[in-house]
């Protein structure tokens, strides 16, 4: 613990509001990109399903995704020199995160704009597409940067494509992705009714033995990686088992609100070990361990760092309980029953243009 105890104390903070806000993303946004996979007809039989599982994400996934926001934007006001190397090293992966991210909210969007049977079918594959490499984008960045690349004594990264040879690249990409989907089958479990819902909870109980397994090798790395690796981050990756268990027999009793729960739990647990393991670093050099970013090396100013500190006390608990609101006002399980029958937006303004000159 005297590590944690010789660093300073307000960069120290900030590398903990960024853990949380990267484990705010990773539960609420995983089961969204989750949910956006399952549009994919390897789960949804019918249009009707793809509806309702778009339903039970509509009101609360653009809300989501601002977690991803703050954690990149605290991520450059907070560590600068971090966020300089992470993204000069990462930009081809960056860049094809933010093209997933446009096309996942076009196709939310447009899906729904005509009622015909192939301009729906494109949409649905472009919403389980960028849902999956999003997911999979994502898991890569956070892999590489926990576990390091080659940057040298003045802080860059000495390849572009460094990031393409390691192999947590590919291992955190996958226990992203493959968590999101259990994630979002634990989410649909739990906000729906029929068909689905039973389903949803079939197929959770058969794949999350498997799913997380990229996700145990990742967080089992860091314990032999990582320069802080101790008792605390074990507990906590027992902690994360222990987690994951328990939704795993409780999908199986059909208790589908602790299961949603335990998978929560899981990548929290999970997270936490994999940070306090990297801890004080922030990204890890391959080629020689004095030339990795720290907290302290990296922070802004302390003045920069009390007024964010203050901002963040006072608006985090804000948005917590908002969003908590938010999930509340539509806690209410959905089925296909409660769907109308689908309309065609063109032919409801023609209708409407038509009424408006006969009105007049």
């Amino acid at each position: 613990m005297n590590i944690f105890a010789e660093q300073p104390l307000l960069p120290t903070v900030w590398f903990v509001f960024i853990g949380i806000f990267w484990i705010g993303y990773l539960i609420l946004d995983g089961f969204d990109l989750g949910v956006g996979m399952m549009m994919s007809r390897i789960f949804s039989r019918d249009e009707k399903e793809r509806r309702l599982l778009l339903n039970t994400i509509g009101p609360v996934w653009d809300g989501n995704e601002v977690w991803l926001i703050t954690a990149g934007a605290a991520t450059f006001a907070a560590f600068p020199l971090w966020y300089a190397s992470l993204f000069s090293a990462l930009y081809i992966p960056l860049t094809l995160i933010l093209v997933a991210l446009i096309v996942r909210v076009v196709a939310i969007d447009y899906r729904g704009k005509k009622a015909d049977p192939g301009w729906i079918r494109l949409w649905n594959r472009g919403i389980a597409a960028s849902s999956f490499g999003i997911a999979f984008l994502i898991g890569a960045l956070l892999g590489v940067t926990s576990t390091g690349m080659p940057i040298n004594a003045a802080g860059n990264v000495e390849s572009a494509f460094a990031w393409a040879a390691n192999p947590f690249t590919y291992i955190g990409g996958a226990a992203i992705a493959l968590f999101s989907y259990i994630q979002g089958l634990a989410f649909v479990a739990l906000k729906t009714e029929g068909e689905v819902r039973r389903r949803a909870r079939r197929r959770l109980v058969a794949h999350l033995p498997w799913a997380v397994l990229p996700c145990v090798v990742w967080v089992i790395a860091m314990q032999f990686k990582g320069v802080s690796a101790g008792v605390l981050s074990v507990v906590l990756m027992v902690a994360a088992v222990l987690a994951i268990v328990t939704a795993f027999f409780a999908a199986r009793r059909e208790r589908e609100g602790i299961a949603f729960a335990g998978t929560s739990l899981f990548v929290a647990f999970g997270a936490l070990s994999i940070f306090t393991a990297l801890f004080p670093n922030v990204f890890p050099s391959t080629l020689d361990a004095a030339n990795s970013l720290t907290v302290a090396h990296s922070a802004s100013s302390p003045y920069t760092l009390k007024i964010m500190t203050w901002m963040t006390v006072i608006m985090l608990p804000l948005i917590i309980g908002y969003q908590a609101w938010s999930y509340k006002q539509f806690a209410r399980r959905l089925s296909v029953d409660h769907l109308p029958e689908a309309h065609d937006p063109a032919e409801l303004a023609r209708a409407s243009r038509g009424g408006s000159h006969r009105s007049n």
